[in-house]
């Protein structure tokens, strides 16, 4: 059993009202409150600072834990440990016998431990018959379980710390590197102003950094060094700014002069002018939105009857072809393509352009080869050119490599499109007819 929660210190050491504090908090721990001691004492290395004590004296402390049998620290097993000065000088690996004495000293003011001391100041303990220990004299481990959550509370706070200070050291370090490379953008650009004291500014915000510095001179270092990055952030984005309105307006001009204000999107377009082709058809068409099967035969038949065309008149201007071919006749001779179209029907010329460049995708033709056919042929002209690929792909290897070779015969004024199409309707017409 306990003697009691208050003792005094033998011999002529003196009785300070810190001890008697201590020992009132130490009486105060439940008695079935227990404490992993390994736990507590890695808090207590982590906080030393805080506490106010030294490695030597955690080393002693240390081998006084190692006295005390089991785990954990519990009141119901008794928290005093007694071991003589040689075995604590052995485990504190050869500590020498008043360095021994003076950290436990500062352990006992520090209020980590207690001196529980006998009579005549040794350390010992009276045993009951069953070997259990009774009444002990030695030094009292007590306030380490009073003061647990404390000295958890501070490695916490200092650990916090210590992350925060190393996180302002790496945003420092990356303020750097970034300041180094916008002034190097900045020299190598256009814009008047004065580098050469942007560079000062670094160079005295960049003196080297005490491995010890504090928090709030890693703070205030930061804050300039942040300010600085910034000036030069606003000085590359006006630049960045006025390169793109640059930009935007020759991009303006080279639309406007490449914008063709004469193209007509219509329903059903007529052929040019002086075409001759199908302009009957065309008459049609334009006539009745909605052509009768009996006038789209005629119109068919009319195609059929004419014979093949081997070159496009040379009146026409080669880079604007007119229409050809009448919408509803290339819809009959190639229906696949109205499934590409806006909600899969095609009702005018804006909707096959649409459905020419979904399949000029899917063909893999590539843009540049699509965009000369466009030039030569003229815009309805090569959709009409990839819906005739579209219907024949399975027989052409090389879709792009073909509109090349179109496009290039065309240029030549050797290619017109009237007997393609009507090479397909030939083809359908001998599987289904049309209505008469």
């Amino acid at each position: 059993m306990e003697r009691g929660s208050v003792t005094t210190p033998f011999g002529r050491r003196a009785m300070t009202l810190g001890m008697l504090a201590s020992q009132i908090a130490a009486g105060n721990v439940p008695p079935d409150r227990s404490v992993d001691k390994w736990k507590l004492f890695r808090s207590l290395c982590e906080a030393k600072t805080v506490i106010g004590v030294s490695d030597r004296s955690l080393a002693v402390l240390n081998a006084l834990l190692s006295f005390y049998p089991g785990a954990e620290l519990s009141g119901e097993n008794g928290l005093v440990v007694f071991p003589s000065n040689a075995q604590l000088s052995l485990r504190t690996h050869g500590m020498a016998g008043t360095t021994l004495r003076r950290h436990l000293a500062c352990l006992v003011e520090s209020g980590l431990i207690l001196r529980r001391d006998s009579p005549n100041g040794k350390r010992y303990a009276r045993r009951s018959r069953n070997g259990a220990v009774g009444e002990a004299f030695g030094f009292d481990l007590s306030p380490l379980v009073a003061r647990a959550d404390e000295f958890k509370a501070a490695a916490a706070k200092l650990a916090a710390a210590k992350q925060y200070h190393r996180l302002m050291r790496e945003r420092l370090s990356l303020c750097r590197r970034d300041i180094a490379k916008l002034l190097e953008l900045l020299r190598d650009s256009d814009l008047p102003t004065d580098c050469e004291q942007q560079q000062r500014r670094y160079e005295e915000l960049s003196a080297p950094l005490s491995r010890k510095a504090s928090v709030s001179d890693v703070e205030t270092l930061h804050d300039a060094m942040a300010e600085l990055r910034t000036d030069l952030s606003n000085q590359l984005e006006k630049l960045l700014n006025s390169k793109k309105m640059g930009a935007n307006d020759r991009h303006n001009g080279q639309h406007i002069q490449s914008s063709h204000p004469d193209s007509q999107f219509e329903s059903e377009p007529g052929l040019g002018k002086g075409s001759g082709k199908f302009s009957a058809g065309a008459q049609s068409c334009n006539a009745d939105p909605v052509t009768p099967k009996a006038k789209l035969s005629e119109v068919s038949t009319r195609i059929d009857s004419q014979p093949p065309v081997s070159s496009v008149s040379p009146s026409l201007p080669i880079s604007r072809l007119a229409r050809e071919i009448p919408l509803p006749v290339l819809l009959s001779a190639c229906p696949q393509i109205a499934d590409y179209g806006p909600q899969g029907r095609i009702t005018n010329w804006k909707d096959l352009l649409t459905a020419a460049v979904v399949v000029r995708t899917m063909l893999n033709v590539s843009t540049d080869a699509y965009d000369d056919a466009c030039t030569v042929l003229g815009q309805e002209n090569a959709a009409t050119v990839i819906a005739c690929i579209l219907e024949r792909a399975d027989c052409i290897s090389s879709p792009g490599g073909y509109l090349r070779v179109l496009t290039a015969r065309a240029r030549r004024q050797a290619f017109s499109v009237a007997p393609m199409v009507a090479a397909l309707r030939r083809a359908r017409g001998a599987s289904m007819p049309l209505a008469s």
